[in-house]
């Protein structure tokens, strides 16, 4: 039975009490790190470009890899089995170490998604983790919660208290030295006494039946150089082409990961290794290596049907860098013991857990995925994260359907939504209906939806967190106000402003400044009535909704597109619309021609006076000093940059947040069993803008929801650049 809401915000309440330090120190580590050391490569992008064009290559033509790759290791000397599903995998694991009293691993999270730990246990093998984090967590019988350092939620003060209560050492344990060294004792002890080693793969090559084995402590080598008998366990999506595609995967994989320009081992083992053995009860006498045994199990466990599936088999690009993990801004503050499945985390974590264990480990932390898009540009093969968890929250919504989404997409199914979507979705995703009403019945609305009655029922039923502030609608749209507005008399162009809901509807001012500015340059601006882009049924996985939307709004900007009309845009997050997602929701063509022809309006203004060099008609900032917060997906489109440049150009003195996220994530931040996630969320930012330096600026944002959520933190409301920078009426 799933989670109630009550109980879900009181587990997240006591990881963020209990965990969330730790965490966040640590994933905002590896998330600088790679932003330093991936700053160093001239050819990143093409490096991704490359290394995604490896992946699509190999999983195109799997089951032929997987023929050569098998050719390859059992003309080497190994063994290899393919194994449907996870019981089948431990099955022949069990089988393998039939005879042995200890099996000593290397961490290998695809170990960890079969289970296969308790299945040799529950055997009588004795299994040793010999991965520093691994062995924390299998001593404190805690499952990892981040799959590269799974102990990342741990302290170093934690670890060692558990150290001296479990193995009462000669002295104290103060430093992650000492630590180490105990740990390196303990286990090395219990690595002579082994018999089976297990490694998992981070890839392997098809042609000369290599492994690379990526680590940070060389633990692998070990285990393998230690044992007669080898077990490496791995994914079918493991197996690339050939030893030259290991290239740009090398590059990337440690910068991506923990912003290590190398990580401190790559192995590149082609087993069964020649290596001697060690007989160390007999002191230590080599022997020949010839007696050694290796057995690859590639496991499919759902990987083949994702591989079937055209809107989930991207999952099999990802090479488990954790770049997704730690750029996002809710894993940094839970990690994955919130933000996960039975395995898998974070936000490629959902298309794992689906595929691996079922929907119902899926859906417990979808919706802990926002949408945002800041993990897309940190993925070293760009899977586009952000849309496999919107379609696994439309299958959720609708039961597991994948032929019927295909028609969906398609445009061949009825526009009402599944059965299974609750009313919270419905409402989150219908909220253009709710705001029409609304709107029309302002200032009535909104005296009724803050009376304590209406904000019980709206938690009770809604799950609407009545410690957040409700949006507060407005009778006049910014469409009634452009109508019949007079603009230049000569204008030098026409460009269309999309109304987006909150533009239109609520914060009206902003969109009032825009087409001030825009005029005030000698530019006409048309302010048509068009419906909501369709951001919010795709925030809660309602994709027919969405595709709906699209098409409405395209047709509505249409005809402007057909007379070369630009199309500029206030939030960043509808434009993130036009530019990604509609390239799902739309026919190819149409998606194109809005793409390349859609703006967002200060960046559009920038760039017209870099074209004018006229500044003059904007208002000048004068030395005024403000704090800047860019929105996420505007940074994710590379739109921040033009924002503080107009305005320092203009005169005014620029402080930008150096925190990513605010933590509201549109109706993200609204919901009660995750509005003290968004809280924490944007307490650095909060930090940052209640210092010396920050406290006496003007506030400004790009964004809906970063507006309303620095509004909450700060107790002052934030104003959007537009609205400094365009002249008064």
């Amino acid at each position: 039975m799933s989670e109630s809401r009550a109980d879900k915000a009181a587990r997240i309440r006591h990881l963020l009490e209990t965990e969330g330090d730790a965490v966040y120190e640590n994933t905002t580590g590896f998330n600088e790190g790679r932003y330093e050391t991936t700053g160093q490569l001239e050819n990143y992008e093409e490096l991704k470009d490359e290394a995604r064009a490896v992946k699509e290559d190999a999983v195109e033509r799997l089951p032929d890899l997987i023929d050569q790759l098998r050719e390859t290791v059992e003309a080497n000397g190994g063994t290899v089995y393919i194994a449907d599903d996870a019981a089948d995998a431990n099955e022949y694991v069990a089988e393998v170490c039939d005879d042995a009293d200890r099996l000593v691993k290397s961490k290998s999270m695809t170990s960890e998604e079969i289970e296969v730990n308790e299945h040799l246990e529950a055997r009588g093998v004795d299994v040793l983790e010999t991965d520093l984090g691994e062995y924390v967590l299998q001593v404190a019988e805690e499952a990892p919660s981040h799959i590269v350092a799974p102990g990342i939620h741990k302290s170093r003060e934690s670890i060692s208290q558990l150290f001296e209560e479990l193995f009462d050492p000669d002295g104290p344990l103060e430093t992650a030295e000492d630590l180490t060294k105990f740990a390196r004792h303990h286990l090395a002890e219990k690595l002579r006494d082994a018999d089976v080693a297990m490694t998992g793969a981070n890839f392997l090559t098809a042609d000369t039946g290599t492994m690379a084995l990526v680590t940070s402590e060389g633990n692998a080598r070990k285990c393998v150089a230690s044992t007669d008998t080898h077990i490496a366990v791995a994914g079918v999506e493991k197996v690339i082409p050939t030893f030259e595609d290991l290239q740009p995967f090398i590059e990337l994989i440690g910068r991506s990961g923990t912003g290590q320009d190398i990580t401190s081992y790559i192995s590149l083992l082609t087993p069964p290794v020649d290596t001697p053995t060690l007989d160390f009860p007999e002191g230590g006498e080599m022997g020949d290596g010839d007696d050694r045994e290796f057995h690859l199990v590639l496991i499919d466990n759902g990987r083949f049907e994702m591989r079937d599936d055209p809107q989930l088999r991207e999952t099999l690009y990802c090479i488990r860098c954790s770049a997704c993990l730690n750029s996002c801004a809710n894993f940094q503050q839970v990690g994955g013991h919130a933000f996960g499945g039975d395995t898998y985390s974070g936000g490629i974590g959902t298309g794992w857990e689906y595929a691996t264990h079922g929907e119902d480990s899926a859906a417990e932390f979808n919706d802990m995925c926002t949408g945002c898009s800041r993990c897309v540009n940190q993925c070293p093969v760009k899977i586009d994260i952000p849309w496999i968890n919107t379609v696994i929250r439309n299958r959720i919504n609708q039961g597991e359907d994948p032929s019927q989404f295909e028609k969906l997409v398609d445009g061949l199914v009825p526009d009402e939504e599944p059965e299974g979507t609750d009313l919270r979705k419905r409402a989150f995703g219908n909220i253009d209906t709710l705001a029409t009403l609304a709107g029309e019945t302002a200032p009535v609305s909104n005296w009724l939806a803050e009376t304590p009655p209406a904000r019980s029922v709206m938690e009770r039923v809604l799950g609407i967190d009545t410690r957040r502030d409700l949006p507060e609608f407005k009778r006049e749209t910014l469409v009634k106000w452009a109508q019949g507005r007079e603009g230049p008399a000569d204008p030098d162009r026409t460009v269309v402003l999309y109304p987006d809901l909150y533009t239109n509807r609520v914060l009206v001012e902003r969109g009032k400044a825009a087409v001030r500015a825009l005029e005030a340059l000698g530019i006409e601006v048309v302010v048509p009535s068009a419906g909501e882009s369709g951001r919010a049924p795709l925030s809660q996985g309602m994709i027919d909704t969405a595709q709906d939307h699209a098409e409405d709004t395209y047709e509505t900007l249409e005809p402007y597109l057909d007379v070369d009309h630009d199309v500029v845009v206030v939030e960043p997050s509808d434009l993130a619309m036009f530019r990604n997602e509609y390239e799902k929701l739309l026919p190819e063509d149409d998606y194109e021609r809005l793409r390349s022809n859609s703006y967002e309006v200060v960046a559009y203004i920038e760039a017209w006076i870099d074209y004018t060099a006229d500044p003059d008609p904007l208002a000048a900032g004068d030395g005024e000093a403000v704090a800047y917060h860019s929105h996420c997906q505007q940074r994710t489109m590379g739109l921040e940059g033009p924002t503080v440049d107009l305005l320092e150009d203009l005169g005014y003195d620029v402080l930008t947040s150096d925190v990513e996220c605010c933590g509201m994530a549109g109706s993200f931040g609204y919901k009660s069993e995750y509005y003290d996630l968004s809280m924490a969320v944007g307490e650095p930012l909060q930090e940052q803008f209640q210092t010396a330096e920050a406290a006496d600026r003007t506030v400004v944002a790009s964004g809906t929801s970063c507006t309303e959520q620095l509004g909450d933190l700060l107790g002052r409301e934030p104003t959007h650049p537009v609205e400094l920078i365009a002249p008064d009426e």
